[in-house]
């Protein structure tokens, strides 16, 4: 499984991705990443298992991310991070002419996802989601959401360390280790993306009701890092364009967790079932 790489450019900075091909491309699927990790990160599990269904797989290291230019956990605007989705929606369609689209997004990622596909014109087949940050799964403590929001008047770039509890990712150990070891992953998060994330988030979740696109949004039962609760009520709001699966006892990053054969199954299933509606 080689990688084709390229890089673009949004708000002048310098943005890396690259793009897989199936031997025969029924779809392809546009990924995009969590906060913290990198793209090529689903080269393990995701992009194998697609690959296999006959789904090529588009994908990039968002701003401060992997490969890509910029402050480590900070973005130069909300704007620039769904300009960045526009540009892959573009490419995909370039590279795989005629084939359906489909927009995947994990955590952070599925925030992004969210709020492109119903603030920007598209013409995606369906949406993916796992795990979207459209609340955290704790309340911050007030001090802290005051000093955010003042620092965030005064020096937005500024960053500090995002206090994940590695241990909320997976229930498999050797996925933990992998992600403590992994010398591309930061801990780094802006006042401007943490504050930005959640106001994006809330917006999402009050007009879920303007979804046109199908979606399927899947989120573990014991996530404790984003909002299991949230993706339900913005499932409920969407009045029937959502398939929203509670993943039984499933930790934030599902594709990385025990259940994970069966999750990225339910994706490839549902991405058929898509193709083949009339």
């Amino acid at each position: 499984m080689k990688p084709n790489n390229f890089e673009f450019q949004v708000a002048q900075l310098i943005l890396k991705g690259q793009y897989y091909k199936p031997k025969e491309t029924e779809s392809v699927v546009v990924l995009v990443h969590g906060m913290g990790e990198y793209s090529r990160r689903y080269e393990r599990t995701v992009v194998p298992f697609l690959l296999k269904s006959s789904i090529a797989v588009i994908s990039y290291d968002q701003f401060g991310h992997g490969h890509s230019q910029g402050k480590k956990g900070h973005h130069p605007g909300y704007d620039y991070l769904l300009d960045s989705i526009e540009h892959l929606i573009s490419k995909a369609t370039v590279l795989f002419p005629s084939k359906p689209v489909f927009l995947y997004g994990h955590s952070m990622g599925g925030n992004v996802v969210i709020n492109f596909t119903l603030r920007r014109k598209h013409q995606l087949k369906g949406v993916i989601v796992t795990s979207p940050f459209l609340r955290l799964a704790f309340d911050p403590p007030g001090w802290k959401m005051f000093f955010g929001k003042m620092i965030n008047k005064i020096y937005p770039s500024v960053t500090m360390p995002n206090e994940l509890d590695l241990q909320f990712l997976s229930k498999d150990q050797q996925e933990i280790d992998a992600y403590k070891n992994d010398p591309l992953i930061h801990d780094r998060v802006s006042t401007r993306y943490s504050l930005d994330m959640m106001t994006a988030g809330e917006w999402a979740i009050q007009h879920a009701s303007s979804l046109t696109t199908p979606m399927l949004l899947m989120h573990g039962t014991k996530d404790q890092i984003t909002s299991h609760l949230a993706s339900k009520e913005f499932a409920d709001k969407a009045q029937g364009m959502v398939t929203f699966v509670a993943v039984a006892n499933g930790y934030h990053e599902l594709h990385h967790d025990l259940e994970k054969d069966m999750v990225l199954t339910r994706i490839c299933d549902w991405i058929q079932e898509q193709i083949t509606k009339p």
